[in-house]
């Protein structure tokens, strides 16, 4: 089991390939996307100290499991256990993201990792992105999700190249994943690599794919208190897309409120909200986007 995001071992299947999910990485160094005090100052503590940090907190109505230097609780596992699997896992992840990043860069490719909630508009997103760059830019799609291959479908029916990853009982997508995907896939080079990640607001923020940007998508027809209760995701990304606008005439969402509560997590966020029923907010996502091909393409070119 992976103390990170509590998903189980099992086979994922990328493209029709099956890999094995190995349980125990090796060790390596922890992501440094978490708050500075996740992951330090506390796992040298004696076990007894270590365990009391373990226990939930209760009060006002609540238990609290997310106390403790690992802020997450699995049974059988000290804090000070947890802490030093997640180090492992996330440590052999990053350096697999690293060779994915170093590979993508030298090749002129703009890579985006698209997460959020399931439900969230996200493969009706891609789809009207690949059509609106059609004879601009190549576009390529990786998909994860734990089974089918429904919104690969979907994504070839545009034309574009996808390979679907099924990960099983895997709730997100990991860097040897994405890996073995671009060594199956024919990527031009200068152009855009789109990966619709698990629908998961929890553990995709904590795995690096060698993406140049997270985006986090937010539909309108979720609550906009979803940046607080999932704080690691917003923390994460770039680019929050305010997804499916149109239907904001029959609902109550507070759009002001969601991006205030998305900023109070992660000040820097750029955000436009958009609709790929009507195309709204478009123009200025394909401007971000070719702002970033560009980008990608003086760096491969340097």
């Amino acid at each position: 089991m992976c103390t990170v995001c509590g998903c189980g071992g099992g086979e994922a299947t990328i493209g029709g390939m099956r890999r094995q999910q190995a349980a125990r990485p090796a060790a390596g160094e922890t992501r440094g996307w978490k708050p500075a005090d996740h992951a330090h100052g506390h796992h040298h503590h004696h076990e007894h100290h270590d365990e009391a940090a373990h226990a939930p907190t209760a009060g006002d109505g609540h238990l609290h499991f997310g106390h403790g230097p690992a802020h997450a609780h699995a049974p059988g596992l000290s804090q000070s256990q947890m802490v030093k699997i997640e180090r492992d896992i996330l440590g052999k992840n990053d350096a697999l993201a690293a060779a994915n990043r170093r590979h993508l860069a030298e090749r002129g490719i703009f890579a985006l990792n698209l997460v959020s909630s399931p439900g969230s508009g996200k493969t009706t997103l891609l789809v009207r992105t690949i059509r609106e760059l059609a004879g601009r830019v190549p576009v390529a799609v990786i998909e994860g999700d734990q089974q089918t291959e429904f919104d690969a479908e979907r994504i070839r029916a545009t034309g574009a190249p996808a390979l679907q990853i099924n990960t099983g009982k895997g709730c997100h997508l990991d860097a040897d994943m994405v890996g073995r995907a671009l060594r199956q896939m024919p990527l031009a080079d200068d152009s855009l690599l789109l990966v619709e990640n698990v629908g998961n607001l929890v553990c995709p923020a904590a795995f690096d794919l060698g993406e140049a940007h997270k985006v986090a998508i937010l539909s309108v027809t979720e609550g906009e208190d979803k940046p607080l209760k999932y704080p690691d995701m917003f923390a994460a990304a770039d680019l929050m897309l305010l997804n499916k606008v149109d239907l904001l005439p029959h609902l109550s969402f507070d759009v002001e409120r969601a991006i205030d509560y998305a900023r109070r997590v992660n000040p820097r966020l750029a955000v436009i909200r958009t609709s790929a029923t009507t195309g709204e907010g478009f123009g200025e996502w394909l401007a971000w986007i070719e702002a970033g091909l560009a980008r990608a393409r003086r760096g491969a070119a340097s």
